[in-house]
């Protein structure tokens, strides 16, 4: 076993030597700490106290004493809860004065808010909101009406979040956001602490209402108790506490409405996020008069502080509960400060309100757009779960879309095809398993995303020559079927090609994510913008044909006996989804041949690593692509025989970017009512625009001159890099 050197503050003085754990029948425990003192006095930094027999394989399993990360045995001020309660640790009344008490309730109240925050970013539940000595024995508190109405309130409200996480499974591995230890999360009665707390409420309302009531009314109000006895402070403390109430109890409700079925509490939702916001703004504002309510007793650096007066709270002890991290060593956790908790819930109920104002459109394709664009700002894993759960429940899209109506949308199928019996093929029914997995596996965070996209890409393509199969199986050779077949050989060719076209749009956010989460290094951007390119080609030539099918199809319908010359123009104008993305292909391509212009030309953005050849860096990115032949007859050698030539001077012949600029000014009009869409047109535009000019002043200047230094940032789009010339 290792040791670290103890220092000689290492064991709490006040804390008895006799351990709180029983001796067996064959065991003493002994107190050792004068040994290892006297053992680390002689102790260099990094060295251990080791037996004969340790080693370097038995280093990685050993456990450094008094180190809080790794001993779980350390010594704390409290073994048990029953011993921190029995010497005064959380007393109930708080204080026998009474705005002490109340000083104290807020303090309590806050540092929940905090310890809530950090709960949620992924810490222990054990060690965050219920190392609450309060929340560990609720019973106690019966007799202090605000401070048990809140704590039940916030159990019930962990216990809800706790059950839409564990519904979705959007959890990290690692992560303990779940695991409850055994905790008391289930308690008698709390189905009524919506009742207790706005009991609570009316209370201090009616205290509030009769500290500002006329001198000419405070005769009726008399019969009302203040909340504490400094009348000066009454006002300041009422709403102090009715913001902090109130916003418990309307997150309750955010909580509750959005997990009705078929996003029918959505609405109501929106409504109690908005009450929330405007409560945490009178929690954020009440800081000042807390402050100095509490002069004297708080500490300096508030900053630091997790609650709103810089106080310290009672009734907490994060070491209580380190033991139940078990068989992990226990975490140090590092409570999130005040304001930082208030900034959290914010962000929260931010993207909260962003999923209950989406219309719940049943198009697929709009659906991804949708999750995509929510997934920008890195949105934390509670808002992911609500999201998740509003879009699969029960099988179905929002509760009440069938997923093969879904993919019959998706494919521009007819509407009437939606009750065909190919549904119930093994292969189609497998191939609604994997949409719904997508859409589960899309709100995943980014680094998980990435790599399951990655592994499911294999099952697309191993559906799609499922189907095939099954489908030529079924119906036969093309020239020898019967009317009713043909219907069916027309939509088996319609989902088939809409397959081809999910598989690649997967291939296309597998590569984009790759950006996201940094993993490619300006020297592998050649090759990653060749691969984006190829792909995108891909998806946008399936998703033209799939538009076309479905055009032929609804032609056939009311077809006239003969098409005019304008009808045939028309019929061949490539559609705006289509322009929409050429727009990334030319930028895809006109950045992989800027690049390899460069690499060719001022032998720069070169993959010269000792450890890896360029070959082996192409197979690390793609492998799980090129698997699964996406695209297929694609290789490391497509790549260098696509770039080994590229030049500046053919380059400028033929600018990508222009191409770009033009398309993205030409489709504005398309895509006016589309905010997000346009918002992409402009980025589109800015990086056409700004590496159109850095082409021309590489070219100007003569790409050979040493002076000439390059650099690709992403400062106007998050996936497509602009090029920055500089002179040196």
């Amino acid at each position: 076993m290792a040791h670290k050197p103890i220092e000689s503050e290492a064991r709490d003085p006040h804390v008895p030597v006799t351990s709180s754990i029983s001796s067996g029948e064959n065991t003493v425990w002994a107190d050792v700490t004068s040994l290892l003192q006297a053992a680390s006095q002689g102790l260099q930094e990094g060295e251990l106290i080791h037996g004969d027999n340790f080693n370097l394989f038995a280093a990685m399993s050993a456990l450094e004493i008094m180190d809080p990360k790794m001993d779980s045995g350390i010594v704390c001020k409290y073994y048990s809860v029953d011993e921190a309660i029995e010497n005064g640790a959380a007393p109930v009344p708080l204080s026998f004065d009474k705005t002490i008490d109340v000083q104290c309730t807020i303090d309590i109240m806050d540092h929940l808010l905090s310890c809530e925050a950090t709960w949620h970013k992924g810490h222990s539940l054990a060690q965050t909101v219920f190392s609450c000595i309060y929340l560990l024995r609720l019973d106690r508190t019966s007799s202090h009406a605000i401070l048990h109405s809140y704590c039940r309130l916030i159990r019930a409200t962990c216990k809800a979040v706790i059950s839409v996480v564990s519904d979705a499974r959007t959890h990290e591995e690692e992560d303990l956001f779940t695991m409850t230890y055994g905790l008391p999360l289930n308690g008698d009665g709390d189905g009524k602490c919506l009742s207790m707390l706005n009991a609570v409420e009316e209370t201090i309302s009616r205290q509030l209402r009769a500290c500002k009531a006329p001198s000419s009314k405070k005769r009726v109000l008399e019969d009302i108790e203040p909340l504490q006895t400094n009348l000066d402070l009454e006002e300041g403390y009422c709403k102090a506490l009715l913001c902090r109430l109130r916003f418990r109890k309307h997150f309750y409700h955010v909580l509750m409405c959005m997990r009705r079925p078929q996003g029918r509490g959505l609405e109501l939702a929106r409504k109690h996020i908005a009450s929330c916001l405007s409560e945490l703004e009178c929690i954020y504002k009440s800081a000042e008069f807390l402050r100095s309510s509490a002069c004297g007793n708080c500490e300096d650096g508030i900053e630091d502080k997790t609650t709103a007066s810089g106080c310290e709270p009672i009734g907490f002890d994060a070491s209580l509960n380190s033991r139940l991290s078990a068989p992990t060593p226990p975490r140090a956790i590092r409570i999130l400060n005040w304001k930082k908790a208030i900034e959290y819930f914010e962000k929260l109920l931010h993207h909260l309100d962003i999923i209950c104002s989406y219309s719940l459109d049943p198009s697929l394709e709009a659906v991804l757009r949708f999750v995509v664009q929510f997934q920008k700002p890195q949105p934390d894993l509670v808002a992911r779960a609500h999201l998740q759960l509003l879009l699969v429940q029960d099988g179905k899209l929002y509760g009440r879309d069938p997923i093969f109506a879904v993919i019959c949308r998706a494919a521009a199928l007819p509407e009437v095809v939606k009750n065909h019996d190919i549904q119930k093929n093994e292969f189609v029914v497998q191939l609604g398993q994997l949409v719904i997995n997508l859409l589960k596996i899309l709100c995943t965070n980014a680094a998980w995303q990435r790599r399951k996209l990655g592994k499911i890409l294999q099952d697309w393509r191993v559906i799609y020559v499922q189907l095939e199969l099954a489908f030529k199986t079924e119906f036969g050779e093309m020239s020898s079927i019967t009317n009713e077949e043909n219907v069916c050989v027309k939509l088996s060719k319609h989902i088939l090609i809409w397959v081809e076209e999910q598989t690649y749009w997967i291939a296309s956010r597998f590569l984009m994510l790759g950006f996201e989460l940094e993993l490619y290094s300006p020297s592998e951007y050649c090759m990653v913008y060749w691969y984006i390119y190829v792909v995108l080609i891909k998806l946008a030539e399936k998703h033209h044909l799939k538009m076309v099918m479905s055009n032929d199809t609804g032609k056939r319908k009311g077809k006239k006996k003969r098409d005019s010359p304008k009808d045939v123009a028309r019929d061949y104008q490539i559609p705006p989804a289509v322009l929409f993305l050429q727009c990334h292909i030319s930028l895809a391509e006109g950045l992989t041949m800027l690049l390899a212009a460069l690499r060719n030309e001022n032998r720069v953005f070169q993959s010269l690593g000792p450890f890896n050849t360029e070959h082996e860096i192409f197979i690390q990115h793609f492998e799980l692509l090129q698997q699964a032949c996406i695209p297929d007859h694609i290789s490391y050698l497509s790549f260098k025989d696509t770039t080994a030539y590229a030049q500046f001077s053919t380059l400028v012949m033929y600018n990508y970017f222009k191409d770009a600029l033009r398309l993205a000014k030409e489709l504005r009009s398309s895509f006016s009512n589309d905010p997000d869409r346009m918002a992409e047109l402009r980025k589109i535009e800015q990086v056409a625009e700004h590496n159109g000019i850095a082409l021309n002043v590489i070219c100007r200047v003569g790409a050979l001159d040493p002076s000439l230094k390059v650099s690709f940032e992403f400062n106007h789009h998050p996936y497509f890099a602009t090029a920055v010339v500089r002179r040196s």
